[in-house]
């Protein structure tokens, strides 16, 4: 007996078969019988249970079922994005308060501008009526 694991490029999965290996009498030559006992979790690398059509096997009908990863995996990786989530929900909070801050600062320029747009027309204008 031996242990075969085969992986599908199109599914992106492997499965492991148990393999028996026999004579064949009537075609002479070597011939083998292959169980599939189930897919390989790619993250943890244990095998997981399944009945051959891709359904995981119910050991037990009380038994929970178990997922197709390991939770801690799941959770780690859960967490993880949550994480990245929170920092880049900091990062555009930063960012709003720097484009009101900008903003504020654009519109007293802009005043500060016209102000002093108008006191130069006032001034040439002067020159204009004196000169």
């Amino acid at each position: 007996m031996a242990i075969i694991n085969l992986y599908n490029k199109k599914l992106n999965v492997t499965y492991v078969y148990d393999s028996v290996s026999y004579w064949d009498k009537d075609l002479k030559q070597p011939r083998s019988k292959r169980k599939l006992i189930g897919k390989r979790d790619p993250v943890t690398n244990e095998i997981i249970p399944t009945s051959g059509r891709g359904r995981r096997q119910n050991t037990d009908a009380s038994s929970e079922k178990k997922p197709v990863h390991s939770d801690s995996s799941a959770d780690l990786k859960y967490e993880k994005c949550l994480e990245a989530i929170r920092e880049k929900d900091a990062t555009i909070q930063e960012q709003k308060k720097q484009i009101a801050d900008l903003q504020s600062r654009l519109r007293t320029c802009l005043s500060a501008m016209k102000q002093a747009e108008s006191l130069l027309n006032k001034t040439s204008s002067g020159n204009d009526i004196n000169g």
